[in-house]
């Protein structure tokens, strides 16, 4: 049981962390996909 423990704090926490940081690379992501849609309409309003 103790083992068991131990694997899920060393493992745990590095997995919750990547998650974390790859919900906030994805919004980021999207922002910047959507930016670069619309990029061609603002330059044809120049």
């Amino acid at each position: 049981m103790e083992q068991w423990l131990s694997v899920i704090s060393e493992v745990g926490f590095p997995i919750i962390v990547t998650l974390y940081l790859l919900n906030r690379i994805e919004s980021k992501l999207d922002t910047l996909n959507h930016s670069i849609q619309m990029l061609p309409s603002e330059l044809q309003k120049l």
